[in-house]
């Protein structure tokens, strides 16, 4: 199955070297370990929170916010506020730089939507990650190393497709999102060996597509 990608829009990109530690608290990174801050914004969340995990399997950073923003993209408080804010946080500028350069690389090159119908009115996020870093891994409550079958759909899609995707390969929901999100669409962790995590993803992908044409199949 060959979808059309929906690519990201980095919104917004800027750095703190020197965090005052007021904010630095208030953005959840230790004072006492951290000195430097790098803040994203994109008009996708989820790709946003799988690039955020990846900086950190590419420098010494730490992932200490990362927040969606409700009813989605078309609905933010400014031109560049998009879906989500996410900030990272390390002692240094340098390792700032190398995180956000991972962060992305990733955006721009591997972790999107995909229009599940011709009109791409209906997104799909069947993202397979062979290997997580320290942030998703402690927000699945799996060890760092894990693979991950990230997926998301709309409400209806996601629930007939997370089914079909448990049912299709020896995964298991390590966490699930039913809807209302804050950007109103639905999600799920399963995790299992890169194989069939991969396996999953295609039946959710597959699925999703199925729903998509022909919602009112009995």
């Amino acid at each position: 199955m060959i979808l059309e990608p929906i690519p990201p829009r980095i919104l917004s990109v800027r750095r703190i070297p020197n965090a005052d530690p007021a904010v630095l608290a208030a953005y959840g990174a230790d004072p006492t370990r951290h000195r430097s801050l790098g803040l994203i914004t994109v008009d996708q969340d989820d790709p946003t929170y799988v690039a955020l995990d990846e900086a950190t399997k590419h420098a010494p950073v730490d992932v200490v916010f990362a927040r969606s923003f409700y009813a989605g993209a078309a609905h933010g408080s400014g031109p560049i506020s998009g879906e989500i804010l996410g900030v990272l946080a390390a002692s240094d500028p340098d390792e700032i730089d190398e995180g956000l350069a991972a962060l992305i690389r990733c955006l721009e090159h591997d972790a999107c939507f995909y229009g599940a119908d011709e009109s791409k009115k209906t997104p799909v996020f069947p993202h397979v990650i062979a290997s997580l870093g320290h942030y998703l891994s402690a927000q699945a409550g799996v060890a760092p190393g894990t693979s991950m079958a990230y997926l998301v759909a709309p409400p209806m899609e996601g629930a007939i497709a997370l089914d079909a995707a448990l049912k299709a390969a020896d995964v298991r929901a390590a966490k699930i999102f039913p809807p209302p999100t804050e950007t109103n669409f639905t999600a799920a962790w399963l995790v299992g060996s890169l194989v069939d995590c991969q396996a999953a993803a295609e039946a959710y992908c597959e699925t999703v597509v199925r729903v998509a044409a022909n919602p009112r199949e009995r």
